[in-house]
């Protein structure tokens, strides 16, 4: 049996997320994802797709890298949330700085002239390892660690989004609404 994964890898890096909700739903009231680029086809970098009431409940997105943004948004992001492939939603120029450790806490800065982004998350879970492959209602498949936070916390200029992260399983462990997701790397079939 390989030990090689037989798809073609699209982009790895990471893709720590944040959903708060006020109440235990699936509407979340806050909905974050965060990417750090090291490899993808167009190019390294960082980007933020935040959609919150903090941004009057519209999609907003900061990079360093706005070819790589659109390519997420054409591929891998867009299928992840369809509202996201819309490529017309304008892009911020920002700076990212990153901070902590992901066995107690982590927060991600995102720093543009007029605004700063911060996402903190703690209270950290066992990680768990995903690995899915391509399929026809899927065309992308993970392989990822996830962390899953029990707190975490979106600011906009010192403005802090509403609701809370809620307990989740997965596949019969513990998750959350809310994760860090490092060693990621999407593939799509050769």
């Amino acid at each position: 049996m390989s030990t090689v994964d037989a798809n073609r890898v699209i982009v790895t890096g990471e893709n720590p997320f944040i959903r708060l909700s006020g109440t235990d739903s699936d509407s979340f009231s806050t909905n974050a994802s965060f990417w750090r680029i090291l490899f993808s086809p167009g190019g390294p970098g960082h980007v933020l797709y935040m959609k919150s009431e903090l941004t009057e409940d519209r999609w907003r997105i900061w990079s360093d890298n706005i070819a790589m943004a659109r390519w997420l948004q054409s591929t891998v992001q867009g299928m992840l949330n369809p509202e996201l492939s819309d490529l017309t939603i304008p892009v911020t120029d920002a700076a990212f700085v990153k901070e902590g450790d992901p066995r107690y806490f982590w927060t991600e800065r995102v720093v543009s002239i007029e605004e700063e982004v911060a996402l903190t998350w703690h209270d950290m879970g066992d990680p768990l390892l995903v690995h899915t492959q391509p399929k026809p209602e899927r065309p992308y498949g993970v392989c990822t660690v996830l962390i899953p936070a029990m707190s975490a916390r979106l600011t906009l200029n010192g403005k802090q989004a509403a609701g809370r992260p809620w307990p989740r399983e997965r596949e019969g462990r513990p998750f959350s609404t809310c994760a860090l997701a490092f060693s990621e790397s999407w593939t799509e079939p050769r």
